[in-house]
């Protein structure tokens, strides 16, 4: 077998994506780790493992605003509206009430920091 380098997928097939921006709404401040934590575990048990890898949720823990308490998600263009569902069933984080809703998104990550994170 020829040993060689593995042909990167062609920009036709590989999955299309959406940067989700979310705000969290409680009394207490968290940060990045434990939102998108409480995000993922609240999304697996909504969507189950097979909704999760079609979701292809992944947090983006550098792009969150602390002080707003504003965060982004990368998901998969066709699961978005899964995901923002997902988001009425979190309820608490660390015992203190919360309200996560989905402020907005984009298929361009430097326009959701622009519109929704600064």
């Amino acid at each position: 077998m020829a040993k060689g380098k593995t042909k990167p997928l062609m920009p036709s097939l590989r999955e299309k994506k959406r940067y989700l921006a979310y705000e969290l709404i409680s009394s207490e401040k968290f940060d990045a780790l434990e939102i998108n934590k409480s995000i993922m575990n609240n999304a697996k048990e909504f969507l189950g493992d097979f909704g999760m890898a079609k979701a292809g949720i992944i947090p983006m823990n550098d792009q969150h605003n602390t002080n707003k308490q504003r965060g982004v998600l990368r998901v998969a263009h066709k699961e978005l509206d899964s995901v923002k569902a997902s988001f009425i069933f979190l309820r608490k984080i660390n015992n203190n009430s919360v309200i996560l809703r989905s402020v907005g998104s984009s298929g361009v990550l430097k326009k959701v920091q622009q519109k929704y994170l600064n």
